[in-house]
């Protein structure tokens, strides 16, 4: 005979809406109801959702995530591979996109006291997201954190290295002109290409052509990029900070008659979907979402079994993928 909420009622003397409201964890009920719950489910062998059985080890078997976008697909990579890393744990991901970028959604999920962790995704300091979780208690990590002192744990990508192995790359091809499109400053990550870029063009004795600062948009490449053709002076190579931006580079080269390589080399950062599709496919610095996603899981599940000290940063390095956007000075 199968055994219903009426039976777990009946067996702990309490109300089925009180039953009701321990399987979801209403934080209304009395401590000493919830037991009587939790003990008559017990004995009567009443499983009737993950809930409750997380009720019974204490946990909600949930893990929170914020990011600001879902387009994105760096981001979606990240994501996916969280959620099945997590759901081997027996953990769900409840997913919430603020683009306000310092309240909203996310603390809906938060306010509640309904996960057991949380995952914030490539925070901005004036994010707000740390107090509020810290008064909570609700243990959680930072990935691609865009902070310089993070009081989290942390996993964030060599930014530096990828600017650098960027800008190497054109100089071992015999680029000597070579301009850098980077990200909005508050971005750490933008910052940290932007110094790997110039610190590989100061060992080759080279200055940068340009260093123009946009946003990490197909708009700002295509801006940029129109109005170096408009003005009759092109570099031969740049590094766009991501590749949105190089993207727009490479239209603004197309709707002029212009073909990347031969007139332009082109490397871009992440590695988004759209880079081995383009044509020409986009040289780009890969970030290695799968290597993020586990580090930053194993990190969270350490947080919340109480064994991550708060300050561990892990590094992690991006990896120079060559394709067909860039040539030697006047290649193909």
């Amino acid at each position: 005979m199968k055994i219903s909420i009426f039976d777990v009622a009946k067996k702990s003397g309490l109300s089925v809406v009180t039953v009701s409201r321990v399987l979801n964890n209403a934080p209304s009920v009395r401590a000493k109801n919830r037991e009587k719950v939790v003990q008559a489910m017990k004995e009567l062998g009443y499983h009737p959702s993950a809930a409750a059985r997380s009720l019974a080890r204490g946990r909600t078997g949930v893990i929170g995530l914020t990011l600001a976008t879902l387009q994105d697909s760096f981001f979606d990579a990240v994501v996916k591979e969280i959620s099945e890393r997590l759901a081997e744990h027996g953990y769900f991901l409840a997913l919430s996109v603020d683009t306000g970028g310092s309240g909203g959604a996310g603390r809906l999920i938060y306010e509640e006291d309904r996960v057991d962790g949380v995952i914030v995704l490539s925070p901005m300091q004036e994010d707000g997201y740390e107090l509020e979780l810290l008064q909570k208690r609700i243990p959680y990590i930072l990935l691609d954190n865009q902070q310089p002192s993070p009081s989290a744990p942390s996993v964030v990508v060599n930014n530096y290295k990828g600017g650098y192995e960027a800008a190497r790359h054109l100089i071992g091809l015999g680029h000597r002109e070579i301009a850098h499109i980077a990200g909005p400053k508050p971005y750490l990550s933008s910052q940290d290409r932007e110094r790997g870029f110039l610190q590989a063009l100061a060992e080759a004795g080279l200055k940068p052509w340009s260093v123009e600062l946009g946003g990490f948009d197909i708009e700002t490449g295509y801006r940029i990029a129109s109005a170096w053709i408009v003005a009759g002076k092109l570099p031969g190579a740049v590094f766009a900070a991501d590749d949105h931006i190089a993207i727009g580079v490479i239209d603004a080269c197309k709707n002029a008659g212009l073909r990347v390589p031969r007139d332009l080399s082109v490397v871009g950062f992440d590695d988004q979907i759209l880079a081995s599709t383009l044509r020409p496919a986009l040289t780009t610095v890969r970030q290695p979402a799968d290597k993020i996603a586990r580090r930053g899981v194993e990190l969270l599940l350490s947080a919340i079994g109480g064994e991550t000290r708060r300050h561990v940063t892990i590094q992690i390095d991006p990896e120079l993928i060559v394709r067909d956007s860039t040539a030697a000075p006047g290649g193909n």
